[in-house]
């Protein structure tokens, strides 16, 4: 069986819970802080759907070695057969490293090595220079490297062992920056909701998608139903809709509900997704009554006042007081609606001090509203939380299950 190697996001927890809750921790095995290894063929894999894994890779030898020149020397040796196997035209040929003892300059020495091979049986080739010891997504992007005449070698330290994969497809950055920045309607005081983020919220929701499952095409649409009871201008909702699900929306504010309607139209336009697979009304999580079916829940939850700086002490704690209470009586409002066993994943206010962060009270008394916590094995409680430099308010990512 051909393994796949993932190449992680900027916060690799996120991306390994992500991949833990969509094929279960057994045939899971994360390498270091950059990457993952999964028991599953890369073709029974639907890459648009994970938010956290940037290079989506097969895995095409493993060496026991971790010494660059010898790497470098078995490249040599056994390429010029595989690019026989290539369609006619000009190569393409990129390198990214993880982990290994290499620098740039020698990299790119490397690289030109492996040129000169390639050249002198006879076929074109270029050469993509690193400024890093990795590819970036628009570099890879741009070069056409996950092409049919492209190729992006990734090399990933594993213990003393190294594994040699091929990039066979890049997280698409435009498409990203197109569904975020390109939505008619956006409000930076509810919030920023990264499209990315919002995927992996989904599937940390979800869970437990066998891979036949995750090979249905971004049309074919199921019959579950994700309820977003803090939908905002609605990003986990469309992006609910992209990964195959029916969306169903509330929000208390009326404006939201406005946005969100536009937002979806907007998208359901141009994917052509059918206006009866959501549904969007206004609605207080505190005591609102959801009248359509749904099997999973995920959102992000409001997440209290915004803050450019730490404010003082008292101001944080009123704050977290107030987006405690409201946030505990959704949680009790939602547990009263739905049946044991149903998953949800919240992300929730966390705030950022000088010597960690600070979490909701609530979260020592979910087993009293209702839920229990679910524990990932290969990623803790503590590593999921979605933060950026200089950020005082964070999303932690909360995974429950109604009891």
């Amino acid at each position: 069986m051909i393994q796949t190697l993932c190449i992680l996001g900027r916060q690799p927890a996120l991306g390994i819970a992500e991949l833990e809750s969509l094929f279960g921790a057994s045939v899971l095995r994360p390498i270091g802080n950059y990457a993952a290894l999964l028991d599953v063929e890369p073709a029974v894999i639907d890459f648009s759907r994970l938010g956290g894994t940037v290079k989506f890779c097969k895995v095409l030898t493993t060496l026991d070695t971790t010494d660059w020149s010898r790497i470098q020397n078995f490249l040599e040796t056994v390429i010029v057969p595989h690019t026989q196997e290539l369609p006619e035209g000009k190569m393409k040929l990129g390198l990214s490293v993880y982990g290994l003892n290499i620098g740039v300059k020698q990299l790119n020495a490397t690289a030109l090595g492996i040129k000169k091979v390639i050249k002198n049986s006879g076929r074109s080739i270029r050469v993509v220079p690193n400024n890093e010891l990795y590819l970036n997504s628009a570099q890879v992007l741009h070069n056409q490297l996950t092409s049919q005449l492209g190729w992006e070698l990734v090399f990933v330290r594993d213990g003393q062992k190294t594994i040699i994969a091929q990039n066979i497809a890049e997280q698409d950055i435009e498409a990203y920056a197109r569904r975020d920045q390109g939505r008619p309607k956006r409000d930076a005081q509810v919030g920023m909701l990264p499209p990315k983020l919002a995927q992996i919220i989904i599937n940390l929701a979800c869970g437990n998608v066998k891979p036949a499952d995750i090979t249905c095409d971004i049309l074919e649409y199921k019959d579950d139903a994700i309820l977003d009871p803090f939908c905002g201008t609605g990003v986990v909702l469309q992006e609910s809709l992209l990964m195959g699900y029916k969306a169903y929306g509330t929000d208390l504010e009326p404006r939201m509900i406005d946005y969100s309607e536009v937002n979806l139209d907007w998208i359901s336009n141009i994917y052509k997704i059918p206006k009866e697979n959501y549904k969007l009304e206004q609605g207080d999580a505190t005591n609102h009554i959801w009248q359509f079916d749904f099997k999973f829940i995920a959102g992000e939850t409001y997440l209290g006042r915004p803050f450019n700086v730490l404010p003082t002490p008292q101001i944080l704690q009123e704050t977290i007081s107030d987006t405690n209470l409201i946030l505990k009586r959704s949680l009790q409002n939602i547990s009263r609606q739905i049946k044991s066993g149903t998953r949800l994943c919240l992300a929730l206010p966390a705030w950022k001090l000088q010597n960690g962060f600070k979490h909701l009270p609530l979260l020592d008394s979910l087993t009293d509203m209702g839920y229990n916590r679910l524990s990932l094995v290969h990623a803790g409680e503590k590593d999921l939380i979605y933060h950026r430099d200089g950020q005082v308010v964070a999303r932690e990512l909360v995974i429950l299950i109604k009891k």
